[in-house]
């Protein structure tokens, strides 16, 4: 979701805490865990327009990894970052488990 920016030029700080933006795209991450697709957060965030956490250099990898607790997804191996800025440093990619694909995890 583009933000837009405020009169002087600058961009507003998000009004999301962790919690409230983790339950709002959470849904959209077990969707794609349903699917046989490997991808990283990004990616995910990117092709579905999700919006940015309060604090994107932790809570991305926060958010993944308490999915993965919860046996939603699992790490399958690394790749290089697409995210702008990013100067290509690896990257976890994830899936679904078996669980998540068979529609038996929510």
């Amino acid at each position: 979701m583009p933000v837009q920016p405020t009169l002087d030029g600058t961009l507003p700080t998000t009004t999301l805490d962790y919690h409230t933006w983790a339950d709002l795209i959470e849904p959209t991450f077990v969707t794609v865990a349903q699917t046989d697709r490997e991808w990283t957060s990004y990616e995910i965030a990117r092709d579905y327009d999700l919006p940015e956490p309060p604090k994107p250099a932790t809570h991305w990898g926060s958010f993944v990894h308490r999915l993965a607790r919860r046996g939603v997804i699992e790490h399958c191996g690394w790749d290089e970052t697409v995210r702008p800025g990013g100067e290509h440093s690896g990257v976890k990619v994830w899936r679904g488990t078996r669980a998540a694909q068979a529609g038996r995890i929510a």
